[in-house]
């Protein structure tokens, strides 16, 4: 039985990310966040979320964000089961980032873009790849490429 077990978290980074690589090299940050909740009764519940990102996405995790700050978090709910080094079974369940982002309800970000690294199938840096919607100025494509209106439909 197939589900869809995505979650999103807005709350507050407990602590620093902390960044690793694994043996193939492969980045892995780890980091918590608290979401507060107040009662009716002036009391507050607090949940703790451990979060995991890999990649590219833990690199850029601990380059902008810093225990204090408030984040949305979207993933999945992952359960990772170990043995301690007493022999006792312990389990654990965390979110594993698909996107980290900056709430901007009480604070404002500034956004650099980071080069393009490469995908499947594509030749050269993200200098090269023109932007999305944009087409290649005029001196940049060659006589024989027709030129195309992008505000008119394709058909």
């Amino acid at each position: 039985m197939g589900f869809d077990n995505t979650v999103t978290v807005v709350g507050n980074v407990t602590r620093d990310p902390e960044l690793r690589f694994t043996q193939a090299g492969m980045a892995v940050a780890n980091f918590g966040v608290a979401w507060n909740k107040k009662r009716t009764d002036g009391e507050e519940d607090v949940s703790f979320f451990d979060i995991t990102c890999f990649r590219q996405l833990a690199e850029n995790v601990v380059d902008s964000i810093t225990k204090g700050s408030r984040v949305v978090v979207y993933g999945t709910l992952t359960q990772r089961n170990w043995e301690s080094q007493q022999g006792d079974r312990r389990s654990k369940v965390e979110i594993v980032a698909d996107e980290v982002a900056p709430s901007l309800r009480w604070a404002s970000a500034q956004v650099t873009r980071n080069e393009f690294r490469g995908a499947p199938g594509f030749q050269g840096t993200q200098s090269e790849r023109p932007s999305e919607g944009a087409a290649a100025p005029a001196a940049a494509r060659p006589a024989s490429e027709p030129t195309y209106n992008l505000d008119e439909e394709p058909f």
